[in-house]
């Protein structure tokens, strides 16, 4: 009886503290950061009532959701002491999350009653209460983290119009409840755009790169024509603002083929560029991104990533997973040991061509398909970052365009602060 005991003992999850004492070369606030993300968070009255308006962020221009399913009234996210951001999913207490309540007079992260780790509400932009020429509500045209603009031109992702969407994927559902709650334009105006971006400018030394994603969009003479073609327009009108001919900027779009990503090259200040596979391993990528499967298929859209890296140049194209979903039923990895061992199997497939893989910590949505499912351990989700950052240093890959400043969603690129190769 006492092995069966010790075999149930190991089997179990390791705490935050264990896998802490563990993974001693890994920042204790990143395993935090990754352990945030993994179980989400609630904000007490309190926590709220410490929200000023006139000088925190507030939510605003998700192009997702929360996994409790609102748009309201609370801070955007916030900082860590060491500078680096927790993209923040608001969740219910059923669910046991981290909880953000007042400790001394100042917004913590508690744990199991204690208090964790003093935080810090994302600062407000000067941009956000004023209003374009079309009289709309400038967060509502462009929204920020603490170092970066986002630009989200429209929210929806046509591979949904035959229920053919990602399964861990809710665009289309927060489209609507920003149209309907917030206001936001289904369709973004590039010359609004370009006024909102101005306005932002004006705020000094804030602000070190520019970013731009929206879903899929088949339309066009070739399938995803009127995509590039819409981004293309944005970033031209945004580039007239700068006296140079590129700019720090990310993109973040489908798989385009060469002849579409030629033209983002040549005809804009783009520097990076992102296309997210999602999930490693063809029946997984099938499985749960048939949309993208259809039209471009697994083994093209690894083919159209390494072609990025010819047009954009190594260290400035990558690929992102919602990590998590290639251990959920039916279909996924038995175990999480086969699952990163598979995952960064493909990664270094990647890496040794140019390309760099990075995640994010998939949170479970309500309404979508697997959105009843738990995602991975806190253990996996460290060993995978590791594992990530440890593919980037043996082929020399620097993440600089999407690192904790320019990005702030990767506990693997986090890591980037101790070597960015």
């Amino acid at each position: 009886m006492a092995n069966l005991n010790l075999a149930i003992k190991e089997k179990r999850p390791l705490s935050r503290a264990e896998v802490t004492e563990k993974y001693p070369d890994i920042p204790p606030l990143v395993i935090l950061k990754a352990d945030v993300q993994r179980r989400g968070v609630h904000y007490s009255e309190a926590a709220l009532g410490a929200l000023d308006l006139e000088l925190h962020a507030t939510t605003g221009t998700h192009i997702f959701g929360a996994r409790d399913g609102k748009i309201a009234a609370r801070p955007e996210s916030f900082l860590l002491r060491d500078g680096s951001s927790i993209i923040t999913t608001p969740t219910p207490l059923e669910l046991d999350p981290y909880l953000v309540d007042l400790h001394e007079g100042r917004p913590f992260l508690f744990e199991d009653g204690e208090p964790v780790e003093e935080v810090d509400y994302w600062p407000r932009p000067d941009f956000y209460d004023k209003t374009s020429s079309s009289g709309t509500l400038m967060q509502n045209v462009v929204s920020a983290r603490p170092q970066r603009l986002n630009i989200f031109p429209y929210r929806y992702c046509t591979f949904w119009n035959n229920g053919n969407g990602c399964s861990f994927c809710d665009i289309v559902t927060q489209m609507k409840k920003g149209k309907e709650e917030l206001g936001i334009p289904a369709r973004l105006d590039p010359l609004e755009v370009k006024e909102v971006v101005r306005e932002a400018l004006l705020e000094p030394g804030r602000y070190a790169a520019l970013f731009l994603t929206a879903g899929s969009n088949v339309a066009g003479k070739r399938a995803f024509d009127d995509e590039v073609d819409y981004y293309i327009e944005i970033l031209q009108r945004v580039g007239e603002l700068f006296s140079v001919p590129n700019i720090p900027s990310q993109l973040i779009g489908t798989a385009f083929d060469d002849g579409q990503l030629e033209r983002l090259y040549r005809e804009t200040p783009l520097t990076s560029y992102t296309a997210d596979i999602e999930v490693l391993g063809e029946e997984l990528f099938n499985r749960h991104c048939p949309g993208k499967a259809e039209y471009i298929g697994y083994k093209e859209w690894k083919r159209r990533l390494v072609r990025a890296v010819d047009i954009f140049g190594p260290g400035r194209v990558n690929t992102g997973l919602v990590a998590g979903v290639e251990l959920t039923s039916p279909g996924g990895y038995k175990n999480e040991d086969e699952a990163l061992a598979r995952t960064l199997e493909e990664a270094e497939d990647l890496a040794s061509q140019g390309v760099s893989t990075v995640y994010i910590v998939w949170s479970p949505r309500p309404g979508t398909a697997i959105g009843d499912q738990k995602n991975a351990s806190l253990e996996y989700y460290v060993r995978l970052a590791a594992g990530l950052h440890g593919l980037r240093g043996k082929y020399r890959l620097p993440i600089g365009f999407d690192d904790y400043r320019r990005c702030g969603n990767h506990p693997d690129s986090d890591l980037s602060r101790l070597h960015n190769f």
